[in-house]
């Protein structure tokens, strides 16, 4: 009788330690549920920067506004007939553009 006590111990710890520690046990769900927390975020993410690329694409296809405004932004546009100032902090030395109408003579 005693021997049978032990082989159903041992095969209780068997089937316990599969259940914790192996594969598709606690373990690995801890693990995978640490994964999806981590790409959920990362998916929060990549969905704001998606939604700000598609209003940009849909201020860029309604008119010129968002193209000058861009324009401006990005890589220092003027218009003809449009003042350009530039303010600098004191003690630095800058050159001042005057007026952006102001064609070289010839």
């Amino acid at each position: 009788m005693k021997w049978v006590t032990w082989v159903l111990l041992f095969a209780l710890a068997g089937l316990q330690y599969s259940l914790w520690m192996g594969h598709g046990g606690w373990h690995d769900m801890l693990k995978l549920e640490r994964s999806v927390i981590a790409q959920n975020a990362s998916n929060e993410n990549l969905i704001q920067r998606n939604r700000a690329l598609i209003a940009e694409v849909k201020d860029l296809a309604k008119g010129k506004d968002a193209i000058n405004e861009m324009a401006r932004a990005k890589l220092g546009y003027i218009q003809n007939g449009e003042v350009f100032y530039r303010f600098v902090p004191s003690g630095t030395s800058a050159i001042i553009t005057a007026n952006s109408d102001t064609t070289p003579n010839k």
